[in-house]
């Protein structure tokens, strides 16, 4: 029994790994240079950290059969979570007053190319 929820929980991890690559190369062929993935901290973590010029998006990426059940995914909580952790890594930028931030999320579903979407929410 544990080892079939060992795997399932690699699987997911796998899937997610796989999400978060494709959303990455997504966003490069937007013109987006991704400057942190996977980006830990104290209070939460980032999937991506894309930035292009002076505006940054903070970006989750949510890996799921449909768009509207990636959507649906980004919850309240983890909006407050991913806030935490962008104020954290914006303060750590020598360049940060000049810096737009935006919330966007990256949905990868089967056999469609992933989608963008911009400000998925607004933060504080």
């Amino acid at each position: 029994m544990a080892d079939s929820v060992r795997e399932r929980r690699r699987r997911h991890e796998r899937r997610g790994h796989r999400g978060e690559w494709l959303a990455a190369l997504a966003l490069m062929l937007k013109g987006y240079r991704i400057v942190a993935r996977r980006y830990r901290t104290r209070l939460g973590e980032i999937d991506l950290i894309a930035r292009r010029g002076d505006l940054v998006a903070i970006v989750e990426v949510k890996v799921r059969p449909t768009l509207v059940e990636a959507m649906e995914a980004v919850a309240r909580l983890s909006e407050r979570r991913i806030e935490a952790a962008a104020d954290l890594w914006l303060a750590r930028q020598p360049d940060h007053a000049r810096l737009s931030l935006r919330f966007d999320m990256v949905a990868v579903v089967p056999r469609r190319w992933p989608v963008h979407v911009e400000n998925i929410f607004q933060g504080r």
